[in-house]
């Protein structure tokens, strides 16, 4: 079975509507980061059918609950979930970040042969990021804990902003640890087709 039929078995498992020019982008995001991955080593993930599940289709569930105009995926590493977003949402603007180097030149490969007009890369510590425009949602995947996302991140979301963290177990103990100048919104499971183990979105404010 080849990727494209892999992809739209897991496709059908969910709600998402994509169309066939986004899933052959899906597609080709995957070739490129597993021909890419060879030489810089940007994912643990070898296989290309398991990188479908577990950067692919474990980002893109995340599009129904994109609310606004303008997001940031903070430590993007290559471009997740960003990237597949994009993909999804052409007339949403995506700023992607991450400081190596190496993570940068692969998206800005990606954006060029996907010839995606709505991303951004930059390549900066995202405490010393300071954006001419504000974000709705500050995204982040791979961040090591809320609390390390919200203090390096807080300074990032306008006014009516909010962070949308992609986590595993839901971090019952990171939520009830919240600094004061944040408040949880709402937690909202992800069914991820193929994926072993749970996956949840935690939706905080700043107040």
């Amino acid at each position: 079975m080849d990727l494209l039929e892999q992809l739209q078995i897991m496709i059908d498992k969910t709600e998402l509507e994509i169309s066939a020019p986004q899933k052959k982008q899906l597609v080709q995001l995957v070739e490129l980061l597993n021909k890419w991955n060879k030489a810089y080593n940007l994912t643990s993930v070898r296989d290309p059918k398991q990188m479908l599940v577990k950067h692919i289709m474990d980002s893109i569930v995340v599009s129904p609950h994109l609310q606004g105009e303008r997001f940031i995926d903070v430590g993007t590493g290559p471009g997740l979930p960003g990237l597949p977003l994009a993909i999804l949402n052409p007339d949403k603007q995506f700023v992607l970040l991450d400081s190596l180097g190496k993570r940068l030149r692969f998206i800005r490969q990606a954006i060029l042969e996907l010839g995606l007009k709505n991303v951004t890369a930059v390549q900066s510590r995202v405490e010393e990021y300071q954006p001419e425009h504000k974000f709705d949602v500050v995204l982040s995947r791979a961040f090591a804990s809320l609390q390390d996302m919200l203090f390096w991140c807080k300074h990032l979301p306008n006014e009516h902003g909010h962070f949308l963290a992609l986590k595993g177990q839901l971090p019952k103990q990171e939520i009830v640890n919240l600094d004061k100048d944040f408040k949880f919104i709402e937690s909202i499971p992800l069914n991820v087709p193929c994926l072993e183990g749970e996956r949840c979105l935690v939706k905080v404010k700043r107040i």
